[in-house]
């Protein structure tokens, strides 16, 4: 069981953290844009988009803002319940600091674990915390399968790139391994084992993250959002947004 102290989004103009050692609270920052710098236990660590550090409440740190160094990053500050945690991450002596290959997944439920904590509707302190417990399962799953070699990660990055400029069609197996230069089968595993998801489930979300913009900052009717995302069929768009955000199209219109 975890209690959240804070949540809040840093955007690196006057940020400023420390920790002096608390027994059993946590410090967990997740980079979603440029660079940061912590120093923990008197060792410089630079953070880029995509890299999460996690610091125990025994580990003195400090970070604080530098002009040359612009970034945003999810920030969630929280302290155990009990002294036997059930994920091996929460029992490390030691910081965490890793590159992520699920990303995404950790960013969208330190995303909701915030919005819970500034719109505090009824419940939200559990809410936030399922969220940030849902989180920390996923990380606790990446971290013991062990570092993820960087080539990986390259080849994973270049087809999130592609499907980046063509998600609004059909993205097969077959294109990303043509993009990344390997086989169809090879590339659905490498994309899954990396990144937690299938490449079906990235697409769609990347489909709507564009959505949710588009039904805020445009005009355009739900069924020429849902034509321009490439869904043919308005009734399964609509069923893939409210899965994807708890929500119906019109709903959030």
């Amino acid at each position: 069981m975890l209690s959240i102290i804070d949540a809040h989004q840093d955007n690196g103009a006057e940020w400023y953290e420390e920790g002096t050692g608390d027994g059993r609270s946590m410090h967990l920052a997740l980079v979603t844009y440029g660079k940061c710098v912590y120093w923990v236990n008197q060792e410089k660590l630079i953070l880029e988009k995509g890299d999460l550090l996690l610091i125990p409440g025994t580990v003195p740190y400090y970070g604080k803002s530098i002009p040359t160094m612009l970034h945003t990053k999810y920030v969630v500050n929280f302290r155990l319940l009990s002294p036997g945690a059930a994920l091996s991450m929460l029992r490390s002596k030691e910081e965490v600091k890793r590159r992520l290959g699920c990303y995404e997944l950790v960013q969208e439920r330190l995303k909701a674990v915030l919005h819970q904590w500034e719109e505090r509707p009824a419940y939200f302190e559990l809410m936030a915390q399922a969220l940030l417990t849902e989180a920390l399962v996923l990380l606790s799953r990446e971290l013991d399968r062990g570092e993820i070699a960087e080539g990986k990660h390259r080849r994973v990055d270049s087809m999130k790139q592609y499907i980046a400029t063509h998600y609004r069609g059909r993205v097969t197996k077959e294109e990303l391994g043509d993009a990344i230069q390997t086989t169809p089968n090879y590339a659905a595993t490498l994309f899954r084992s990396v990144t937690g998801q299938t490449i079906s489930e990235y697409v769609h979300n990347q489909r709507m993250k564009t959505a949710l913009y588009m039904l805020t900052e445009s005009e355009l009717t739900v069924s020429e959002i849902a034509d321009y995302l490439g869904y043919n069929d308005v009734s399964y768009f609509h069923r893939i947004f409210k899965r994807s955000t708890g929500k119906s199209p019109s709903e959030l219109r």
